[in-house]
């Protein structure tokens, strides 16, 4: 196996201040995806006993849905800009005026959604009865475009992004234990959500002008095109990579009911936070691999290849331990109530390390050649499948179809990003050998 766990290996690791600065964002990430999942781990539980399988099933519905107006005013700029911020990070000037330009078109954005989700939500009786619902989970969207992590993320300053987003969980999860104490307390979910999204960025708005000098100007149009042009394909990734995970939740709502939402949702949060374990290593590598990339694509593709090797054993092991412990897990977790969810669970448990791979093959190195369209057009393929799939098999498996879908929507993806490495003759670059 490749000899890269050594003492001298570590040695000279921290002797480069660039690597030192990847260990730091690796470790500040890590603490947050800790965070974000022990907390979780913490209010679920209390959560879908005290709401029931079928409050508890409108609220994910909810969010579900409210997750396509998160993505829409996202757009790309978590990659693309965090590219821009990473290669001028030194540029002062240059930094302050992507920043002014992603910020004035995510606040447009920001108001399209609001004029889109009104115009939905009034004219369709299934929503118009929940509207205030609605309402109070859009406030995470506000927070979201308030808090810059793509800004934070170019300067590889991930250690704002852990203490901001602690502030926004641990307010969420101490008020939950305060004021949710029946099932008609299920307004306060999204209400205490969407205040701690806002309130963590107004001050992320705070540090960026503070700590980092940047200066708010009114961009040029020419600036406001390259950013809209730049984020696009990975805004059609995104949207497509929804289709075949938020939208199994949303499509699972509108063919069946609330409960069979509540048996899903629950299984799929619990491997979510299994999932986002990928996120230090994936958010903190990306801007490093970007501009290794552009210096050495053979350096680029052994960092690569290295997170490929550790992340599928990690994450091998833990979907294996979550399939054959499934029953005691969702039995402690969620309670008896949430029997069926076990199935979910065990079909959710492969997920994990199948996403792990997909980040690699894609994001990290895809992506970070500059292959935008291509790789905009493998999760485009991966998500009309992933409709397709989740409605037939919703219709015929109800909640067990639609945990189906996802599973063999993230398999077809994987498949075609191999196929693009092999097509360009990457795949040799990014696998790697077992030397025994």
């Amino acid at each position: 196996m490749e000899e890269f766990f050594t003492l001298t290996y570590f040695k000279n690791f921290f002797k480069s201040p660039t690597k030192r600065r990847l260990a730091e964002n690796f470790f500040s990430l890590s603490a947050l995806q800790a965070l974000n999942y022990l907390l979780p781990l913490i209010t679920l539980p209390y959560l879908v006993r005290v709401l029931g399988v079928a409050k508890y099933g409108l609220v994910a519905f909810a969010q579900a849905f409210i997750g396509y107006f998160q993505i829409l005013t996202d757009y790309g700029f978590n990659l693309s800009a965090t590219r821009e911020i990473s290669i001028n990070r030194d540029n002062k000037e240059k930094v302050s005026e992507i920043f002014s330009a992603v910020m004035v078109i995510k606040f447009c954005l920001l108001l399209l959604s609001l004029l889109l989700m009104s115009a939905i939500v009034f004219s369709f009786p299934k929503f118009r009865q929940d509207w205030l619902l609605y309402y109070l989970t859009f406030g995470m969207v506000l927070g979201q475009v308030l808090f810059p992590v793509w800004f934070f993320q170019g300067m590889e300053r991930m250690k704002y992004i852990t203490f901001l987003n602690i502030v926004a969980k641990s307010i969420f999860t101490v008020a939950i234990f305060l004021f949710v104490k029946t099932a008609s307390d299920y307004l306060y979910v999204p209400l205490l959500s969407s205040l701690g999204f806002v309130v963590a960025g107004i001050l992320s708005f705070w540090i960026v002008f503070k700590d980092f000098r940047i200066r708010f100007m009114i961009p040029a149009f020419k600036n406001l095109k390259h950013q809209l042009l730049e984020g696009w394909h990975i805004f059609v990734s995104t949207i497509a990579i929804s289709l075949y995970s938020t939208s199994n939740a949303f499509i699972l709502g509108l063919l069946t009911n609330n409960t069979l939402v509540g048996y899903y949702t629950a299984a799929e949060k619990i491997t979510r936070g299994i999932r986002e374990l990928i996120g230090p290593v994936s958010t903190t590598i990306y801007p490093y691999i970007s501009k290794t990339m552009c210096e050495s694509k053979d350096k680029g593709f052994a960092i690569a290849r290295k997170t490929l090797l550790m992340s599928s054993i990690f994450f091998g092991i833990i979907g294996i331990i979550i399939f054959i412990f499934a029953p005691w897990i969702v039995k402690i977790v969620l309670g008896p109530k949430y029997l069926p969810s076990i199935i979910i669970l065990r079909i959710f448990s492969i997920i994990p390390f199948i996403v792990a791979i997909n980040n690699v093959l894609g994001l990290q190195t895809i992506l970070t050649q500059g292959y935008f369209r291509e790789f905009s057009k493998i999760f485009l393929k991966g998500g009309i499948l992933g409709v397709v799939l989740s409605i037939l098999l919703t219709i015929l498996f109800k909640h067990i179809g639609t945990a189906f879908a996802r599973l063999f929507s993230e398999i077809f993806v994987v498949a075609l990003m191999l196929r693009f490495h092999k097509k360009r003759n990457t795949l040799s670059l990014i696998s790697f050998k077992l030397k025994i």
